[in-house]
């Protein structure tokens, strides 16, 4: 049996679900499992020249599938690229899986268990959805499709019929189970398992060793951070709102690091607005994840409220390795803001709260050991829930239970 793992990015894209598919891979490799990653050939963070097709990284064999390499912060881009990778995933598992292997298949691209699911059933794999965004829903709660339309209905059926072919489904949270559940899918099927950040790869680095914080011009002055995707599923008018108020404030200054669908046009409103205050990076690479995301003595976490039983922002978990308060825009029930406001770790606030974003703060100015405090707890929180150890634990455990499950069954079938 090999563990075959599918998603659009791998080691040594830096984004998000490529942290925690390589995080995954490389632990059971280091198991003795046998294992191959399937994956695009694109990298999310932009960085450096396309790896090779395919190579062995430390234990994981890693099939990468050439793509379009269209423009994806464009609609149009995206769907191209993404009918692309899907057909070219599905060609790649029809021709390496086995009768018994185990395939995990990601959210990314959307509706990918849809592609693969025939593949894997044609050659006796068995499919475990890992559910890290909820598609098409997500689509239809940004307006981008209608329920009351035939493709849309379709999409949904068809996702569903994957779904309930898997041997296993696997959320992240107890929301996206539950909507998954609203759907008439069977809740005891479905495991949930918290995303989790890198221990060794992320930890708290105080200013005055930060010599990513020096190299980017910033002092003694509260430095409030956005990292990761600009996408659409992410409220920016908040901060942006947040930064024009404090404009005439010296000592807090806004870092913005990461790429995405939204960049452009949060950079454009940032200048326009003559924000000077705000300052843009791309994302960083690995080796200096910790120092990147340890520039700023805040981080902002936002996501839309229709939204939250469909994504969950990973960059929380990153936020509470290094060691930062969280403020987070969206819905005030959201996962996010529960868990953070619960463990002393950070604040909330609904979106369009400029004045509440504002006073958040300076509250984090004015009250250094407070926020050190915050940021102290946010550590003990990511040690005690979030920390790799526990969630590939988590994993194994999966894996184990459904070889068992693969052993019993052939020995009944033998008997």
């Amino acid at each position: 049996m090999k563990i075959v793992l599918v998603n659009r990015y791998f080691h040594p894209d830096q984004s998000a679900t490529s942290r925690m598919v390589s995080s995954l891979a490389f632990n059971l490799a280091a198991e003795g499992y046998e294992v191959v990653a399937v994956c695009g050939r694109g990298r999310r963070d932009g960085a450096g020249a396309l790896p090779p097709a395919r190579e062995r990284i430390r234990g994981v064999e890693v099939h990468r599938v050439a793509a379009l390499r269209t423009d994806r912060n464009r609609l149009a881009g995206r769907l191209l690229d993404d009918l692309a990778l899907h057909a070219g995933i599905a060609l790649r598992l029809a021709a390496i899986l086995r009768r018994g292997d185990i395939c995990v298949v990601c959210t990314d691209p959307p509706l990918h268990t849809v592609s693969a699911a025939p593949a894997i059933a044609l050659r006796g794999a068995r499919l475990v959805n890992w559910v890290m965004d909820l598609f098409p829903e997500v689509a239809i709660e940004l307006g981008f499709a209608r329920t009351d339309r035939a493709t849309t209905r379709l999409a949904l059926a068809l996702r569903d019929l994957s779904l309930r072919r898997a041997a296993r489904i696997v959320c992240p949270i107890d929301a996206m189970r539950d909507r998954l559940a609203a759907r008439g899918l069977d809740p005891s099927r479905v495991t949930v398992l918290h995303h989790w950040s890198d221990e060794d790869g992320i930890a708290p680095v105080a200013r005055a060793d930060n010599a990513l914080r020096r190299a980017w011009g910033f002092g003694d002055e509260l430095v409030v951070g956005y990292s990761g995707n600009f996408g659409r599923a992410h409220d920016f008018d908040t901060l942006i709102g947040a930064a024009e108020a404090l404009k005439g404030e010296r000592d807090i200054r806004f870092v913005m690091i990461g790429d995405g669908a939204r960049r452009q046009a949060v950079e454009a409103e940032v200048t326009r607005r003559g924000l000077t205050s705000v300052s843009f990076h791309p994302l960083q690479p690995r080796e200096v994840l910790a120092q990147s995301l340890c520039v700023a003595d805040v981080h902002l976490v936002s996501l839309l409220p229709p939204l939250e039983t469909c994504i969950v922002p990973s960059k929380f978990y990153g936020v509470l390795a290094a060691g930062r308060p969280t403020l987070f825009v969206g819905a005030a029930e959201g996962e996010v803001p529960r868990v953070a406001t619960r463990h002393g770790c950070g604040f909330g606030v609904t979106v369009g709260d400029v004045a509440g974003l504002v006073s958040h703060i300076r509250t984090l100015r004015d009250d250094p050991e407070a926020r050190l405090g915050m940021g102290r707890r946010a550590r003990q929180l990511f040690l005690s829930d979030y920390r790799d150890a526990r969630g590939l634990a988590e994993w194994r455990a999966l894996v184990e239970a459904l070889d068992e499950r693969a052993v019993t069954h052939t020995a009944e079938r033998t008997a």
